[in-house]
């Protein structure tokens, strides 16, 4: 948004009603209200929610070209999907991500996968998500450009440190059904490794919360924002966490991280500065085999911090 400001660019913002302390002082030009209608499954009150204002959105008065969506939430498929039902075109920031398990992440594997059916521009942060664009023999036009959360990392990177503090963050769905198991080995790892202070902003979400009590040596705090978030980041010995974005964040900042998943759609990372722990069971053994040999520094294969201006150099040349 800075660059399209910085360029005299037209856009519009949607505002999905989540992560509200992320827009700061920007005040978006619509504002969505995700209903519980349904009172059953929240995804599908996302998707009824969204696809509603959207088609309104589309209809009004102030005429609209494209729309960009950005990752592989359900309110980027939604929106991806009620404009191609309104003769929207679709941009697709973070394209071409892939782990092919339905299951893992869910449901962002399939929203993903829904969004790259629809989209005409897609915006790759890296070869190899653009690879897997070209292997699915998708349409549209193809662009390499990183990720723009790594242009925000930016000036963060020269004030990276190793300290005694291990952030750790688990919150995926799909790990919600072992979430206990989860807790228990953290905090058996905390208990067993005192010399370092975990510590857990723990997600709002009640099939996290209900577990919190578990953990005795972990120091649980209520979620940051997204700057303090950071700050702890560069100061963090080791990240322990289920999250894609914070994989990415790692790489660039040389962080090691321990990825609480059973697959990743960043493979790039993998060995480097990702690595995987599939189960509870093993997150004792590989956080020993790199606690002590906790520095990295290799180019990060998500960006170089200039995705904002490699993405508005494609939309000046691809939408007059």
């Amino acid at each position: 948004m800075a660059e399209m400001d910085k360029n005299d660019y037209e856009y519009l913002t949607l505002f999905t009603g989540q992560h509200s302390t992320l827009i700061g002082e920007h005040n978006p030009d619509y504002v969505i209200d995700i209903e519980d209608i349904l009172h059953v499954n929240r995804l599908d009150c996302v998707v009824k929610s969204v696809m509603g204002v959207f088609t309104k959105i589309c209809l009004s008065p102030q005429s609209i070209s494209h729309v960009m969506v950005q990752g592989d939430t359900t309110t980027a498929m939604a929106i991806a999907l009620s404009a191609f039902h309104n003769g929207v075109k679709v941009i697709h920031l973070e394209a071409g991500l892939r782990t092919y398990d339905r299951e893992n992440p869910y449901p962002e594997e399939i929203n993903r996968r829904v969004i790259s059916q629809i989209a005409d521009i897609h915006l790759c942060p890296t070869v190899e998500a653009e690879e897997n664009l070209h292997y699915e023999g998708l349409s549209g036009k193809f662009f390499v450009v990183g990720n723009t959360v790594i242009d925000n990392l930016l000036p963060y990177k020269e004030k990276c440190a190793y300290t005694d503090k291990i952030l750790v963050t688990l919150h995926r769905r799909e790990n919600h059904h072992w979430m206990k198991e989860w807790f228990i080995e953290l905090d058996n790892l905390a208990k067993q490794y005192p010399e370092f202070t975990f510590v857990l902003p723990i997600h709002p979400n009640p099939n996290v919360q209900k577990h919190r009590d578990l953990l005795e040596n972990v120091v649980v705090i209520d979620p940051l924002p997204y700057e303090k978030m950071l700050d702890f980041l560069t100061k963090a010995r080791m990240v322990i966490t289920d999250s894609g974005g914070l994989q990415e964040e790692c790489s660039f900042l040389n962080k090691k991280c321990l990825v609480c998943r059973k697959v990743t759609e960043r493979p790039e990372a993998i060995g480097q500065s990702s690595f995987m722990v599939d189960t509870p069971e093993q997150l004792s053994e590989v956080f020993k085999q790199h606690i002590d040999d906790y520095e990295i520094n290799y180019e990060c294969p998500f960006g170089d911090g200039h995705a904002a201006e490699k993405i508005m150099r494609v939309l000046k040349n691809m939408i007059k």
